[in-house]
């Protein structure tokens, strides 16, 4: 049966509602049991480009760029984990905590596409940073996660110093930001329509059902 529909989901490996849209679509697609008809590519996005290498403490974080309290950053940080729990996903904060650059990540991203790979290297380093306490800008843990999806790790990680890859995904970024998007996730269906968010189970099996009746 051939993949007839697309999807391209705009996220980040360290955005907690990418990893909580992703499980969602994946639970429609499963009960709908449409695995062999749906493709999937992973688009980069970075919720913090300027990120410093060393990145930064997650809740001083969160209070500059959106400011929350640190109750009202524990309180959704609850949330996320008991939503996470019911999908099969960890989340663990921790006071020490600190949220990564995530550039080189995109850049691997890229390269694990060649190999059907994405979507597994993409899970790893979500459950890297939110269930294992790991620095996803840190080359060690980059290569660690490329091994864990069998993939190539000198060769991966010789493409982050390939400037063409560079550009490519910082390409990528500014085509989709001049599409409009400017929040993740951003889940885009045979580039005909979007949603943006977590959205429920429901919400996607609606979507992808109506897809499949238009074939």
């Amino acid at each position: 049966m051939s993949k007839n529909i697309k999807i391209d989901i705009v996220s980040d490996v360290v955005c907690p509602w990418c990893a909580i849209g992703y499980k969602r679509l994946e639970k429609a697609i499963t009960e709908l049991g449409i695995q062999d008809q749906v493709e999937i590519e992973w688009q980069p996005f970075e919720l913090n480009p300027g990120m410093p290498p060393e990145g930064q403490n997650i809740t001083e974080h969160i209070s500059e760029k959106y400011g929350s309290t640190l109750e009202q950053q524990q309180a959704s940080q609850q949330n996320m984990t008991e939503i996470g729990e019911e999908l099969g996903f960890t989340f663990d904060y921790f006071d020490e905590m600190r949220m990564a650059n995530t550039f080189d990540a995109h850049v691997l991203l890229e390269y694990a596409k060649e190999f059907d790979k994405q979507t597994e290297l993409k899970l790893r380093l979500m459950n890297s940073f939110f269930g294992e306490r790991k620095d996803v800008s840190d080359r060690d843990i980059l290569k660690e996660a490329l091994l864990a999806v069998g993939l190539n790790a000198d060769e991966a990680l010789a493409r982050l110093e390939n400037e063409e890859a560079r550009f490519n995904v910082r390409n990528k970024q500014g085509e989709w930001k001049n599409m409009g998007v400017n929040s993740v996730p951003t889940i885009v269906f045979n580039m005909k329509s979007a949603v943006t968010g977590a959205q429920p189970v429901d919400t996607f099996k609606q979507i992808l059902g109506e897809l499949i009746a238009e074939k």
